[in-house]
């Protein structure tokens, strides 16, 4: 049998990275456009990206099927009103197999290292396996959320028992009759705490800081509907777009402090609904503006914090022992298992990439400070690099998809612009991108997510870099048409 790294050209006009959300869709998009000769290199054995990774019990989308799904590839199918892990995974699947984008996969194969060749116009791009390939154009679909955080604790390599991340879950693990802390209390915790609690027999939760929660309004989506829907598509786009105008108006809450301040009441209702204890409730209110963290959705935490085998521990980690956690009140809590439900190291998502760039600058380096792009989208000094979901385009109102597929268009105008004029490299001039970097900022701080919390979208010197301080309408706008005068083309 050939190998097929083998067969793989070693030049290419563009690879991809990852193969989640991002790197399929900008995938679709080139074979759309009559570009074939490109290849997606995907460390894991399947599509998915997240959604393959995070398969904790009670996985779920915190925004609704309809519009958690491409512009272009709507799904009637969906069993619920917030699609749970297992039919998004299906959904992508099904994606790669429908717009034949499978064949141009390698999977295993983890991109460590690429370097921008300057004279040849091209990307050297190196995989953990050895291999090279050489391409035009570099794209970057990797998503945010795929290094898993762990926290720095005394003594956590020293526990004996079961220790994983929620992004890495040991579904082999039997954790009845068991004893378990869980470190965490942010969105993968709320949703696996109430799926395991009713299992183990004791479990511990500890929480460092409280989260703002609301209502999830979740439903079945019947059979009936679902038939209606595939027979009339115009009808589920209706109900997609009703969805994301809805979810944009929220933007005036983040965008706007004061706005947000009269949200609070709802949310703290909920918790007074839910949890009847008044020094429960106490500890689990927050105690700062709604939004600057990442705002959860649950029907089903709250009531689990109530059950006479769950221990909300809210007393700081002082170490973690052989057998168990120890606060700093000196207490010791003997464990069968710590599950870490710490989330993502986000705002240094490229970490485990080397990335030279022209000047031979490396661009992790360049963003320890606080990292700057253009439309979160490309790079100065790193020309024909192509990021999806980079640095300040994450949100926190709306579908991320929507994003996506804006930023892929905008990638796309790039790529065929450098392969349609034969040019080396397209690369963003430094003033522009400085001037969108000092409007980001400046915007960003006006928001609730600078209201002096900390949270995964900030970077060291307490940025919100991750995300977009505005609209997505706003977004779509700026990124829907290549303006050839922001980049320095090199023939």
């Amino acid at each position: 049998m050939s190998d097929p790294a083998a067969s793989t050209p070693r030049d290419v006009d563009v690879v991809i990275v990852g193969a989640g959300f991002s790197g399929l869709c900008m995938a679709i998009q080139l074979r759309r456009v009559g570009i074939t000769d490109f290849v997606v290199l995907e460390k894991a054995d399947r599509v998915g990206g997240t959604w393959r990774d995070n398969t904790y019990p009670g996985a779920a989308c915190d925004i609704p099927s309809h519009l958690y799904s491409y512009s272009f590839e709507q799904n009637p199918n969906w069993t619920r009103a917030f699609p749970p892990q297992s039919e998004i995974q299906q959904y992508l699947e099904r994606c790669a197999d429908k717009y034949d984008v499978r064949r141009h996969i390698r999977f295993g194969a983890e991109v460590v290292e690429a370097t921008f060749d300057r004279a040849a116009g091209r990307w050297r791009v190196r995989t953990g396996a050895g291999e090279q390939l050489s391409a035009r154009a570099f794209v970057l679909g990797n998503g945010a959320l795929h290094l898993p955080a762990y926290p720095e604790l005394r003594g956590l390599g020293d526990f004996t028992g079961k220790t994983f991340h929620s992004a890495r879950w040991d579904h082999a693990y039997d954790m009845s009759q068991k004893t378990v802390a869980v470190l965490g209390t942010g969105a993968s915790a709320i949703q696996f705490v109430p799926q395991i609690a009713p299992v183990v027999e004791r479990l511990h939760l500890f929480q460092r800081t409280p989260a703002w929660i609301v209502p999830k309004p979740d439903h079945a989506i019947g059979e009936l509907a679902r038939k209606l829907y595939a027979r009339v598509p115009a009808l589920q786009r209706l109900v997609r777009s009703g969805l994301y105008w809805q979810h944009e108006a929220r933007a005036l809450a983040f965008l706007r402090p004061q706005v947000m301040r009269l949200v609070e009441p709802l949310a703290r209702k909920h918790l007074e609904r839910q949890v009847a204890d008044p020094q429960l409730r106490a500890r689990l209110s927050p105690d700062y503006r709604m939004g600057c963290k990442r705002v959860l959705i649950s029907n089903d935490f709250y009531p689990t914090m109530a059950r006479p085998n769950v221990e909300l521990v809210t007393d700081p980690i002082g170490r973690i022992e052989p057998t168990g956690v120890r606060t700093r009140d000196g207490t010791l809590r003997e464990v069968d298992a710590l599950i870490l439900g710490t989330g993502f190291r986000a705002t240094d998502y490229l970490s485990a990439i080397r990335l030279v760039g022209a000047d031979g600058h490396e661009l992790n380096e360049r963003w320890r400070g606080t990292p700057e792009t253009y439309l979160g989208i490309t790079v100065s000094g790193f020309p024909n690099l192509y990021l999806l979901m980079g640095p300040g385009t994450g949100l926190g109102h709306n579908s991320m998809i929507f994003m996506i597929e804006a930023q892929v268009r905008y990638a796309l105008q790039c790529i065929t612009t450098l392969l349609d004029r034969n040019l080396r490299a397209l690369d963003v001039r430094p003033e522009v991108q400085s001037a969108f970097a000092s409007e980001l900022y400046e915007q960003l701080g006006r928001t609730v997510w600078s209201s002096g919390c900390r949270s995964w979208y900030q970077t060291a010197d307490g940025r919100a870099a991750a995300l977009w301080p505005g609209f997505t309408v706003s977004y779509w706008l700026r990124t829907r048409q290549l303006d050839l005068r922001d980049y320095q083309p090199i023939a």
